[in-house]
């Protein structure tokens, strides 16, 4: 037997979620068991600890999108047990059982192995929101963004996505702005790097003018909507948008007129199903270039039990930087 953050469903459809013992036989199918070391909270976790958000397919339910530890037992070749791994995306945690308890069960082909300079917590600092800040960066770069092209605007910067981002470009030696709505928050993102720091408010407002003051040689958006429309229309030409997230709303009421004067570039940022190559490229380069220093000035320390609580704030937007949990504290 062994601790796991369960979820379960009455039948007036209410769910709640607390610490219970499971067994081995109730874990899921897969080629390869884990040991699981730590987890982490994404926007995604708080949505399945709570009423679901439509993504948990069936109840009762272990949350956790992502997990990192090591390889108890494998019918899979690739891992042999002591192997350290991680795993982020594929619907783990959703549809199938995930990274909040002591053991988790998966196939093969979801896993990673753990890339060298870095060890299991460090790489649930990361997580899929530092996961995903990467795959960002890399399609910036992939689309000609280079140190001293100008300003790299980042949205949502305080948040786990954001602070990865306003990181890494800052190491990378771009010059970083980051947006937030949280003044409070200045001090910290100063601390990862970003040289300027921007109100919400400047760009949270839709103007009429589809062009406006070419400004930002990139930008990492993590908020999608109405400042994703108007972050276009400041784009510098031939600049790349990487849009990661839709925490101010999915829609987005913008014109083409930068794409078609400008040569804007929006780009789609998707880390569930990134296949494997480009899985591997980008935790290389996790390991490589994010500052771990930096890292660890990000991290709030978490254990199971916390985990409802934290559900709820992640969805408030009341969690910043990264939480790390120790499932076996």
């Amino acid at each position: 037997m062994f601790n796991a953050l369960l979820v379960t469903k009455d039948e007036e459809g209410k769910t709640s979620a607390s610490v219970t013992q499971i067994s081995e036989d109730q874990l899921p199918d897969g080629e390869v068991t884990v040991a699981v070391e730590y987890s982490t909270v994404n926007y995604k976790d708080g949505l399945c600890v709570g009423p679901g958000g439509g993504l948990v397919r069936n109840y009762p339910h272990v949350p956790g999108v992502d997990f990192a530890g090591t390889v108890e037992t494998s019918s899979d070749d690739r891992y042999k047990p002591g192997d350290k791994v991680v795993l982020t995306g594929w619907r783990v945690g959703e549809a199938h059982w995930g990274g909040y308890a002591q053991k988790a069960r998966v196939k093969a082909d979801w896993l990673v192995p753990l890339p060298g300079g870095l060890d299991t917590r460090q790489a649930m600092a990361v997580g899929t929101a530092g996961f995903t800040s990467m795959l960002a960066v890399m399609a910036l770069e992939d689309h000609g963004l280079t140190p001293g092209d100008g300003p790299v605007l980042v949205t949502g910067a305080a948040g786990g996505v954001g602070s990865v981002a306003v990181a890494l470009l800052a190491a990378l030696g771009h010059e970083v702005a980051g947006v937030t709505g949280r003044p409070e928050t200045a001090e910290y993102l100063t601390s990862l790097g970003a040289s300027q720091i921007v109100a919400r408010e400047e760009l949270n407002e839709t103007v009429k003018r589809p062009l406006e003051a070419e400004t930002w040689a990139g930008c990492v958006d993590a908020v999608g909507g109405d400042m994703l429309a108007r972050v276009l229309g400041q784009m510098k030409y031939g600049a790349s948008v990487s849009a990661v997230g839709l925490a101010g709303g999915a829609g987005l009421p913008a014109t083409v007129i930068p794409f078609l004067l400008r040569g804007v570039n929006l780009l789609g940022i998707d880390s569930v199903m990134q296949p494997y190559d480009n899985r591997l490229r980008a935790w290389e380069r996790i390991a490589k270039d994010l500052p771990m220093a930096k890292l660890e000035s990000m991290v709030q320390p978490a254990v199971l039990s916390d985990l409802p609580g934290l559900g709820r704030d992640i969805l408030k937007g009341q969690v910043k930087g990264r939480v790390v949990v120790d499932v076996n504290a």
